[in-house]
């Protein structure tokens, strides 16, 4: 199947340090992909920089176009949508009107639309959808980030660390929301530093050291994969 995204030999510098080094990966339709790797490998920077938030050398090619040249905004218009680590949410304005910013490309009606769909997926945004974001739980501003994202009826999600922060019993319901979306068929790509979580989602996966892949594979082989087993999965020795 040919790819939804694919990045070919990425670099991104922070002045003269290289925080991501020539990494390639692709992701297909309706194909949940996770770039695993330690705190500082270069993941989120590599998400950032396919959204066209940081300048990059390499290409990005969503859809068989390169969109090296597009700027982020219109990236979400093709199709492409991140949801940041930091969720960046407007804590001031209400669950709903978050939301609603996240259909600023489509219709009235579609918008409408789309938010029933989104209360469907998420029915605790539907029971706060008057309550100003500020105020949610961590769990539930992380159902916001994404709810907002889909709102622009992505084909490609990029998550950036969706646990991060969370309960055991959250983290396992975001990961089921995750799981779902797949079959809506929205391709996800997963920045992600639970590594097991990540691999039991993923069909298949890429291990980030240092700004460079240094594995690559289906998800489950790399999960048996001793290596990752002991550096990732807490099962050395």
């Amino acid at each position: 199947m040919s790819a939804l995204l694919a990045v070919e030999h990425l670099s991104v510098a922070y002045g003269r340090v290289e925080a991501v080094s020539d990494v390639s990966l692709s992701v297909a339709p309706g194909e949940i992909v996770t770039v695993i790797g330690a705190n500082g490998a270069g993941k989120s920077t590599l998400l950032n920089a396919a959204m066209g938030l940081l300048p990059a050398r390499g290409r990005v090619v969503f859809d068989g176009s390169d969109i090296g040249s597009v700027e982020a905004e219109d990236r979400v218009a093709l199709g492409l949508c991140l949801v940041a680590e930091k969720r960046e949410l407007f804590g001031a304005m209400t669950v709903e009107d978050n939301l609603i910013l996240g259909a600023f490309r489509t219709g009235r009606s579609l918008a409408a639309e789309t938010l029933a769909e989104v209360f469907a997926r998420f029915p605790r945004l539907r029971e706060r959808r008057a309550q100003l974001a500020g105020t949610l739980s961590g769990g539930e501003r992380q159902m916001l980030a994404m709810g907002r994202a889909l709102m622009s009826r992505p084909r490609l999600l990029m998550l950036d660390e969706p646990s991060l922060g969370l309960a055991p019993k959250v983290v396992a319901d975001i990961f089921a929301i995750i799981r779902d979306l797949r079959a809506t068929g929205v391709a996800i790509l997963l920045v992600e530093q639970n590594a097991r979580a990540a691999l039991n989602a993923a069909d298949r996966a890429y291990v980030m050291e240092l700004g460079r892949i240094g594995l690559e594979g289906p998800a489950s082989e790399l999960a048996s994969d001793p290596r990752i087993a002991e550096s990732y999965l807490g099962l050395g020795g």
